[in-house]
């Protein structure tokens, strides 16, 4: 008999103990779940019924702007600068010492127009111009002399004709008497001389009225000779002074007195202070809309504001005239602006660095309003009974902060100004501070977001 293992026995029992109560442990946790399944589904069918609201329509609170149709303008914003309309270089129209200059004649001083400038020694110039007047008081004396001599002759050969009609008379009634034998030959052959005689003296004062006519043209073309050369004096005498053509600035100064000045030297440099133009270049594509407008360029009222201190300084413009070609190194064409007056308390310079603001095209039937009013560059949004109109549009122009459209709106309509993401038609709006939609309200009627 084989002894038996009391180890392996005992194992076998353990094992047997084990898988008993393995059953509730699993049979318990499932046992908890279904009853409390069982019991939240019990109260939840048991419960009460609570009465629900409907579902509300969401109202947005939004800014509006009225609808106004006009024929708007783009304001085109350019910059540019200020320069000189008139310029002049004073030079020395004669020669001479500098005896004078004007006190005070400074770079940057401003002159009135007929202020002597500098003035050239004149002795010169005197002398000349009385030169002159003595040539020009002679040749008039000669000329007085030669117009009374052609009268004497004209005078003169009207008796020389009467001399010869009597001396042809006479020869006339030789030659009858020579017929009756009651004068000789000789005595007519004397009267024919005599004829010849008063002819050939006749013809030789009808030249010398020739001569004295000719000396008197000649005379007379030598007088205004003279009278040129007079005048000539008389100008070169006044160039003795350089005097300021207009009111203006003094840009560059070269003279001083006691200096020799050439003919063409430069002495004084200046500009009109009361006629800037403002200078800029308006690209192909912005002159192409001025041009296509009804009102012309040339004579279009700007406004040019310069900043001075942090201040701007307004002044109005007209655009006086416009650059000959395009200039492709400067991107468009150059146009050029009147400043007429200066009418406030800063002078303006050349050189300044300016905005320009140009009236654009117009478009007639269109509306401005703010960007905001604008979905994909193609349609607005109308308030129409409190709910959302979409209205097809044309965006003809961007213009700082606006947009100029056209299309199918009405005068007077108010048009949505503020930016929604759920924007759409038929979508409900209402004022700020109105406490309910435009639209009549419903009873239940809605909270704003």
């Amino acid at each position: 008999m084989k002894p038996i293992d009391l180890n392996v026995h005992q194992t076998a029992e353990l094992k047997k103990r084990s898988r008993f109560w393995l059953i509730p442990q699993i049979l318990l946790p499932v046992l908890v779940v279904a009853v409390s399944i069982f019991l939240s589904n019990t109260l939840v069918a048991t419960k009460p019924d609570v009465p629900q609201r409907p579902p509300r329509e969401q109202v947005y609170i939004v800014d509006t702007e009225p609808v106004a149709l006009a024929a708007n303008r783009p304001m085109l914003q350019v910059f540019g600068t200020l320069a000189a309309a008139r310029n002049v270089e004073l030079r020395a129209l004669v020669a001479g010492e500098v005896v004078s200059v004007m006190p005070d004649l400074v770079v940057g001083a401003t002159v009135r127009k007929g202020d002597v400038l500098v003035q050239i020694d004149r002795f010169d110039y005197e002398g000349a111009v009385t030169e002159a007047e003595i040539n020009l008081a002679e040749a008039e004396a000669r000329l007085a002399e030669n117009r009374a001599r052609l009268v004497l002759e004209e005078r003169s050969i009207a008796r020389y004709a009467e001399q010869l009609d009597f001396a042809e008379k006479d020869l006339e009634r030789a030659r009858n008497l020579l017929k009756s034998g009651n004068i000789t030959q000789r005595g007519l052959d004397e009267r024919e001389l005599v004829v010849s005689q008063r002819r050939q003296a006749l013809d030789q004062r009808r030249n010398t009225i020739d001569i004295e006519k000719a000396k008197v043209e000649q005379q007379a073309v030598s007088l205004k000779r003279l009278e040129w050369k007079l005048s000539q004096a008389r100008r070169n005498l006044a160039n003795t002074k350089l005097v300021a053509p207009f009111d203006g600035i003094v840009t560059s100064e070269n003279v001083e007195a006691g200096r020799l000045l050439n003919v063409n030297d430069l002495a004084v440099a200046m500009y009109e202070d009361d006629r800037l133009e403002a200078r800029f270049v308006l690209s192909d594509r912005q002159y192409g809309e001025l041009a296509l407008d009804d009102a012309p360029v040339i004579g279009r009222d700007i406004e040019v504001v310069w900043h001075v201190g942090g201040e701007p300084v307004r002044f109005a413009a007209v655009i006086d005239r416009v650059g000959a070609e395009i200039a492709p190194e400067r991107g468009g064409v150059e146009v050029y602006a009147r400043i007429p007056q200066q009418q406030t308390r800063v002078g303006l310079r050349p050189g300044a660095f300016v905005e320009v603001t140009v009236p654009g095209r117009a478009f007639p039937a269109s509306a401005r309003l703010p960007e905001t009013a604008v979905y994909n560059n193609d349609h607005v949004f109308a308030v129409v009974d409190g709910r959302l109109a979409k209205r097809p549009v044309t965006v003809e122009a961007w213009d700082n902060g606006t947009v100029i459209v056209s299309g199918e709106l009405k005068d007077g309509e108010e048009v949505l100004t503020t930016r929604i993401a759920e924007v759409g038609e038929g979508l409900r709006v209402r004022e700020p501070g109105t406490g309910k939609a435009r639209a009549k309200p419903a009873d239940d009627d809605v909270a704003a977001r």
